[in-house]
């Protein structure tokens, strides 16, 4: 379900729960991916957090869906990985999982569990 100005938790991981970030180098290329695609879709992002093995966002759509953003972002992230890491093949795990959320005191929560979920083998 999506519509103007929704507001979504977005999770995706890594498949078989293996990293999708062996460094700084791939965050930050996430994240700039992100910035900008955030700046053509008129999407809002309140907060994110990046693990090794899997990320959070939380999005406002705006006049794009935000499955737009989210197939630019997955696939061009997977793309520019493989060739950096001269691989091939999926990274992510299944579609990405988005959670509608209610705008109350309960907003908070997402963020929190955001920044306090860890992977595994994340030190």
């Amino acid at each position: 379900m999506d519509a103007p100005g929704a507001l979504h938790h977005m999770v995706a991981r890594g498949i078989n729960r293996q990293r999708i970030f062996l460094g700084d180098e791939d965050k930050k290329n996430f994240l700039d991916s992100l910035s900008a695609l955030l700046k053509d879709s008129g999407i809002t992002c309140y907060a994110w957090a990046v693990r090794d093995c899997h990320f959070h966002l939380l999005l406002r759509t705006g006049t794009v869906p935000i499955s737009t953003l989210m197939r630019r972002l997955l696939t061009g992230y997977a793309v520019s990985h493989n060739l950096r890491h001269e691989r091939s093949g999926p990274i992510f795990q299944n579609r990405y999982k988005s959670i509608l959320c209610q705008e109350n005191p309960c907003l908070l929560e997402p963020v929190r569990y955001a920044h306090q979920k860890r992977c595994k083998n994340e030190k």
